[in-house]
């Protein structure tokens, strides 16, 4: 017992300091990606000739647009580009209350929204979650889990996952959804006591990451489901979502920086 004293005294807090001070990232983090529109020269249309990318839209005058909701955040995506206007930042903010919200000329995102001050006050300092991974790789799931970890500890802000849906004030979705989870996403979402929450996480939740239009998936959370909260990545960082979830709460108000 002594030794176990001894062993945390020495370790120290390893809890993260977030949302306290500023989050570092090393260099090879690739977080929001950002867009430089004056290295898109009038006329070029390399980008459109390379062929389709879900996460780069070629206007039809030639410019390009990011969509962060489709992007895989993986190296080819910059270098898509032979201008070199496509790079990735360390900023891990890149949640979104709305899916336009994510196609951005420069890669820059408005900030979040909290939600209407009534349903913050009939959540209290609490909220609890429902993950329903439909048809993924199991990355998203795992930072997911990372989230209850002594590093980030989410249930420090109030926000834990539980196992029944009638517990919860929230569905999180990952996944492409399935034809096969396509029911249990449904039912999941049903059985959540209104008012009900829906948090989209990941490019496959989002846009179908990449599995998009394959013919086993719906490329993304239905159309019909209401989603409150788009947290872009493949998968997203364990921050990225924290940030997200408590900005929609209000816990969080300051602006981006860009």
């Amino acid at each position: 017992m002594l030794d176990f004293f001894r062993t945390r005294w020495t370790q120290g807090t390893r809890t993260s300091s977030f949302p306290e001070g500023e989050t570092e990232f090393p260099e090879r983090f690739r977080g929001r990606p950002v867009l430089d529109p004056t290295r898109c020269t009038e006329g070029c249309r390399e980008c459109a000739q390379r062929g389709p990318s879900a996460s780069m839209i070629i206007g039809s005058d030639g410019r390009a647009s990011l969509d962060l909701g489709a992007c895989l955040f993986a190296p080819e995506e910059a270098s898509r580009c032979q201008h070199g206007a496509v790079s990735f930042s360390t900023d891990h903010r890149l949640a979104a209350r709305n899916r336009g919200d994510l196609v951005t000329a420069t890669g820059e995102l408005p900030a979040v929204q909290a939600l209407e001050e009534r349903t913050r006050k009939l959540f209290g300092r609490s909220l609890r979650l429902r993950s329903v991974a439909a048809g993924s790789c199991n990355g998203c799931e795992a930072e997911l889990v990372a989230l209850g970890n002594v590093v980030f500890d989410m249930a420090r802000f109030g926000v834990q996952f539980v196992a029944s849906p009638r517990h919860a004030d929230g569905l999180v979705l990952t996944g492409a959804v399935s034809r096969n989870m396509r029911d249990a996403v449904y039912r999941t979402w049903e059985a959540i006591p209104e008012p009900r929450l829906v948090i989209a996480v990941g490019a496959c939740a989002i846009d179908g990451g990449p599995f998009r239009d394959s013919p086993e998936v719906d490329n993304g959370v239905p159309a019909d489901l209401p989603v409150d909260l788009w947290i872009p990545g493949c998968p997203p960082h364990p921050l990225t979502v924290l940030d997200g979830l408590l900005r929609l709460l209000g816990r969080l108000e300051e602006q981006r920086k860009s």
